[in-house]
């Protein structure tokens, strides 16, 4: 069944939360248990409805306390179409890190505006983080259409002003859907209040949007996660690689290379949960064994001779700074990329992106929490890697304080 994930984002108070709190329970996509659970926390919030949907996703206490989203939750569901994974970000400024992590894998970025306040420098920044990141589909929720009489005239303004903005910033793929949260126009069931609207319920978008259309034609690409080597008298000579196939396919009998060393032999055999395999599709975990035995470690790449990626040790990539600590410069990194992982350093920054505008600034030579810059980065060994718009597997990768283990950065490579 196909998957779709997508991520929502907006202003505090925009509705994110209720939204998905009511697109669950309206397609009946929570149990009753959680919905007698939630009704009983529902009167300690002093909410006016039966049940405050935003409890759905917003787990932590501090949320739950100050009635906003600080981590991302994520959700999971299933229609008869497809299978979901939802993740709730913050809407925070503050918080922008982790809106970043949770919409770097998602297919489709949902950013709800207040229908009262139209479009916000929070809108501008989520909508140019999305564009950051190359999300293939934007979908904006004009939301509390109830608190505007359900106005076609209001809609359309913040529409227009929207479609103006995203030209700016390159995105090209926009829907748009009035909805109210709180009521549930619009979000599984079309309404007769927006009955002008004459468009999808945000569910009937969610089931037919299309969903990673160049999945397909993706190159293979293979990262080993660990060795198989038992040595016993029963499996003496087996030599396994086991891991997932991050994109594309590959198939018994495949000539491939091996990177970075450079190599090439043959796919003597794929294993499935100890069963032999034809062939291996993306998302499969298998065991890989080679023709030839060459020391293949955590973190080697295996693609196909005629599909091969960029492999070099300098790369010029957008990160954002996550480290509550300002970057220091010459600071000790580990830069990690699925399994492969190598020391590192910034050798340049060459700007900082103004998440407000889109525009360039010249870097004054620090990096503090939440900033996006454009940087080059050394590393001690070869990197094979895509572009992120090209294969988001191999495009992605997060730097690592070599002294406190801590994650400071996330990034994508051009």
């Amino acid at each position: 069944m196909e998957l779709l994930r997508f991520f929502t984002a907006g202003n505090v108070d925009d509705g994110k939360s209720t939204l998905i709190g009511r697109l669950l329970y309206d397609s009946k996509s929570i149990s009753t248990d959680i919905i007698e659970t939630l009704t009983r926390q529902s009167k300690s919030t002093g909410v006016d409805t039966e049940i405050d949907l935003a409890l759905l996703t917003d787990g932590l206490r501090a949320e739950r306390e100050q009635g906003i989203t600080i981590d991302v939750a994520y959700k999971y569901f299933t229609t008869e179409k497809r299978k979901f994974i939802i993740a709730d970000t913050p809407g925070h400024a503050q918080y922008t890190r982790n809106m970043f992590t949770g919409a770097s894998n998602a297919d489709l970025a949902i950013i709800l505006i207040d229908a009262r306040n139209g479009i916000t420098d929070q809108t501008k920044r989520h909508s140019i983080i999305s564009a950051i990141l190359g999300i293939p589909h934007i979908l904006i929720c004009v939301n509390k259409m109830d608190l505007v009489e359900y106005k076609k005239s209001v809609f359309e303004e913040i529409k227009s002003d929207y479609l103006k903005f995203s030209k700016k910033i390159g995105l090209e793929k926009i829907s748009f859907i009035p909805v109210s949260a709180l009521a549930g126009d619009n979000v599984v069931k079309s309404s007769e209040n927006l009955a002008w609207f004459k468009g999808e319920s945000l569910f009937e978008f969610l089931e037919n949007v299309p969903v990673a259309e160049e999945n397909d034609q993706k190159e293979a690409r293979f990262q080993v996660q660990y060795v198989i080597r038992p040595q016993t008298d029963e499996l003496h000579d087996y030599r396994g690689y086991a891991g997932s196939v991050l994109s594309g396919s590959l198939r018994k009998g495949d000539r491939v290379q091996i990177l970075p060393l450079d190599v090439s032999t043959t796919i003597e055999k794929i294993e499935k949960f100890q069963i032999e395999l034809e062939e291996a599709m993306e998302g499969d975990p298998i065991v890989i064994h080679l023709s030839e035995d060459f020391d293949v470690s955590r973190g080697s790449t295996i693609v196909k001779l005629n599909e091969l990626p960029n492999s070099d040790n300098f790369i010029e990539a957008t990160i954002c700074w996550m480290d509550n600590k300002a970057y220091q410069s010459g600071q000790k990194l580990l830069f990690q990329q699925n399994s492969f992982r190598s020391k590192a350093v910034i050798k340049e920054l060459e700007a900082k992106i103004d998440i407000h505008s889109f525009d360039e600034v010249p870097s004054d030579g620090t990096m503090n929490l939440n900033d996006f810059c454009k940087v080059n980065i050394k590393t001690a060994e070869s990197v094979s890697y895509d572009s992120y718009w090209r294969n988001r597997k191999t495009g992605a990768f997060i730097l690592i304080n070599e002294n406190t283990n801590n994650t400071v950065a996330a990034g994508v490579i051009h």
